[in-house]
């Protein structure tokens, strides 16, 4: 039994407190599986998140001929211990011009990005393929920087299915544009030191990007002659939590009784900083203050007492699905006034509705809306299975009793019954 194609959520009400874990960090434990692959030898990465995107991630290693075990931690139901044999920057496995090896990396950006550079470092030839939305979404400047560095790309725009053909190390250098991604520029950088580039990255506050800043940080700290390493939880998955403690404290300033176990103390992930930004200010950027929790703040914003200006927000329409204008078609359903203009969205004090909320295949818009449907009746979120793309047990910690949960009510709203644990898990 799976979560159902619709839920209904109900206001929980004010005074709840919790104490909640939440996964390991996506954008680390993605890196941190690329890097081990790469290191001299076995690394043990803890705390590693265990869902749809690391998944993928850890089967097209598997393809490739790399030895991982995964086992579960007791402590967080999605996390996990993965051993993975590390060799150096050799790739065991590759095809054939005429049969190439088939990597599928569904709709996960970081695998499609990260696996496009690490199979450079092989002798083969390799397939990317993924999602339909996965097909559309960018890849120029990641192809061009790889084919700067002597790489051959063969794709019909620039975009998946790919077939790239590694030739092993080479010493060159290249420039990558991170205007669409920075993700692109992670990519090069994970594998630079074993495949001999220089990376010139360009591009939007190209010094400044905290995913670019975050890989470097990585590749200082990683265990790269074996060894262990601990994996961080999520901030972004966090930022829901911390969202709840605001609404549920009065809208204007977080009341400290929903805590997030653990709040990562490092300034690896950009969304740590999420908690400053409680009570809402009068302007956040996509670009220099917030990364994937913008789209929490976004939702909070109706509650703010005046209006919230949220700018630079254009990659946010190159990921799962153009997030910009799903916020505000599913925030006006909601009655909330929403301005949308170029990159920016200008959200005003509004008093909400119950509404049956669109998720797009995407699992932020997932969360961002179930956070709505704890403080406003009537909300029903669509396709609530999709937050297993990087939380799996979402609706498990709204549900689950204090203090590791917040005893939230979930209902199927076909029956009206109340669905348990075991129903509530994204698979």
């Amino acid at each position: 039994m799976g979560l159902p194609s619709v839920i209904e959520l109900m206001p929980l009400e004010p005074g709840a407190e919790a104490r909640v874990t939440v996964p390991g960090s996506k954008s680390i434990t993605n890196r941190a599986l690329v890097l081990a692959a790469l290191a001299r030898g076995p690394v043990t990465l803890r705390g590693a998140l265990w869902s749809e995107d690391t998944q993928l991630m850890v089967e097209a290693l598997r393809a490739l001929g790399f030895k991982l075990e995964v086992a579960p931690e007791p402590d967080e139901p999605c996390n996990c211990v993965i051993r993975v044999q590390g060799l150096g920057g050799t790739i065991p496995l590759g095809g054939t011009a005429q049969n190439p090896l088939e990597l599928y990396v569904g709709n996960a950006g970081t695998v499609a990005r990260f696996l496009a550079a690490f199979v450079c470092l092989g002798h083969g030839v390799y397939r990317l393929h993924g999602t339909a939305r996965m097909h559309e979404r960018p890849q120029a400047a990641l192809f061009n920087a790889l084919r700067q560095l002597g790489y051959r790309i063969d794709s019909a725009n620039d975009r998946l299915p790919a077939t790239i053909y590694g030739a092993g190390p080479a010493r060159r250098v290249c420039t990558v544009s991170i205007e669409e991604s920075s993700q692109f520029a992670s990519a090069l950088l994970l594998c630079s030191s074993v495949g001999g580039w220089h990376i010139n990255v360009v591009g939007e506050n190209a010094e400044e990007s905290p995913y670019v800043r975050m890989t470097a940080e990585l590749l200082k700290l990683f265990p790269w002659r074996g060894g262990e390493f601990q994996i961080e939880p999520d901030a972004s998955s966090g930022s829901y939590f911390l969202a709840l403690d605001a609404l549920l404290g009065g809208a204007t300033a977080p009341a400290g009784r929903v805590r997030v176990v653990n709040w990562p103390s490092s300034d690896l992930q950009v969304d740590s900083k999420f908690v400053k930004f409680l009570p809402l200010p009068q302007r956040v950027s996509r670009l220099t203050d917030l990364g994937d929790s913008i789209m929490t703040a976004i939702v909070l914003a109706p509650f703010a007492g005046r209006p919230v200006e949220f700018t630079d927000l254009a990659r946010l329409r190159l990921q799962e699905c153009d997030r910009v204008s799903a916020l505000r078609r599913e925030l006006s359903k909601c009655g909330a006034v929403v301005v949308e203009r170029g990159d920016t969205l200008t959200v005003y004090p509004s008093a909400l509705r119950g509404a049956e909320i669109e998720t797009y295949e995407d699992h932020r818009i997932a969360m961002c809306f179930s956070v709505l449907g704890l403080k406003v009746p009537g909300i029903r979120i669509k396709n609530p299975a999709c937050v297993k793309k990087t939380f799996p047990s979402f609706y498990q910690k709204l549900a689950a009793a204090a203090p590791g949960g917040l005893g939230a009510t979930i209902l199927d709203p076909v029956t009206g019954r109340r669905l348990g644990p075991e129903a509530l898990f994204a698979d």
